[in-house]
């Protein structure tokens, strides 16, 4: 399988200076990690450990560590809530974004970077730039929520609207006319998907014990990269994608075995998740590390949002949520069960609608 090798900045060398002399220099600051390049659809990536821990060194430059609180809610299982929402951006995506950008050589990080969203990935890769003291230029989806696009705005990012279908495409090329500077993948790369995975070990560390863990699959950033944290520390709770009932490439996946389009997809609320196709690059990480996808309705995860409001005072946008109606449904099995609320970037007067909504 071919190698890129890339260079990341670092404390510390992660490999043995039997075979790496050079890192043993004092002082030395360079941190190598090999990414395969266009793996086979059927083939197994991985994340590399070293490159999640040294992720979690850095993630709280930018990321906070969010609370994991229990659901007021009887049941079956215990179910607690990883309240990604409350992250400065609204999102988990601030923690994937911030490893990306920050991992960027300088030569190509002064031109500025850039992303394609429905909006969180936009955010936290404008907050990631603002840092970086970078311009940077989304292409985001036209039907994404004005909150976003103002959210956007407000951290200095320039949005591009575009559609769906032309997003989804610019995201499998890597490239579109509108944009220049460096592209940050918002779910597909070793370097965002292990920010992303930083939230996993708060996991683990704040509840040993868990069983299974929910997070919502759009590209498959959040739930693969918790499933490599879990795997790197040795640890056997399940991690389960949640995908709503119109757009759910992963299950269909599954049953398939091999990576899927959804047919008669549908843009709906739950904007935040539920892409088209699953990219062969994730399916590779998906389809070993994850347990599986858990299909919710609509109507399911609007009832989740109202739960959240309800009971635990927490504003979920329509992502966060279906990870929450995905462990209501008890397929994911008996015991601790954390649903990731991956964010809260929701229009209030849609907010409104649907938690009010007889």
């Amino acid at each position: 399988m071919p190698l890129v090798i890339l260079q990341l900045i670092a404390e510390r060398p992660l490999f043995s200076t039997a075979f790496h002399p050079k890192l043993a220099l004092p002082h030395r600051r360079i941190l190598v990690f090999a990414m395969a390049t266009n793996p086979a659809p059927t083939g197994q990536r991985n994340i590399p450990a070293a490159l999640i821990d040294e992720a979690r060194q850095h993630v709280y430059e930018a990321a906070i560590r969010t609370p994991l609180v229990r659901l007021n809610h009887d049941g079956p299982a215990e179910i607690y809530l990883k309240l990604e929402n409350l992250q400065p951006i609204g999102s988990f995506k601030i923690r994937g974004a911030w490893n990306a950008v920050r991992l960027l050589p300088e030569d190509q990080r002064r031109h500025g970077v850039w992303t394609v969203s429905a909006g969180n990935a936009a955010q936290g890769v404008a907050f990631a730039a603002r840092r970086a003291g970078v311009p940077c230029k989304i292409l985001m989806i036209d039907a994404a929520p004005q909150a976003k696009f103002d959210a956007v705005r407000r951290l200095g990012g320039e949005a591009v609207k575009a559609s769906y279908d032309e997003c989804w495409q610019a995201l499998a090329d890597r490239t579109h006319p509108t944009m220049n500077g460096a592209f940050i993948h918002p779910f597909e790369d070793d370097a965002f998907i292990a920010g992303n995975a930083s939230a996993g070990l708060e996991i683990i560390e704040d509840l040993p014990d868990v069983d299974s863990i929910v997070a919502a699959f759009g590209g498959g950033g959040l739930s693969c990269g918790i499933a490599a944290a879990l795997k790197a520390r040795g640890h056997k709770a399940r991690v389960f994608a949640a995908e709503p009932e119109t757009a759910a490439p992963l299950a269909l996946s599954f049953a398939a075995g091999s990576p899927q389009k959804f047919p008669n997809w549908q843009a709906t609320f739950v904007d935040g998740c539920g892409g088209k196709s699953v990219f062969p690059r994730m399916w590779a990480l998906a389809h070993h590390l994850l347990a599986g996808s858990i299909v919710a309705t609509l109507e399911e995860t609007r009832q989740a949002m109202r739960l959240l409001a309800e009971r635990n005072r927490v504003i979920a946008e329509g992502a966060g949520a279906c990870a929450v109606a995905a462990g209501l449904t008890g397929k994911c099995g008996p015991g601790k069960i954390v649903c990731i609320v991956s964010g809260g970037n929701i229009d209030l007067a849609k907010f409104f609608e649907l938690v009010t909504r007889a």
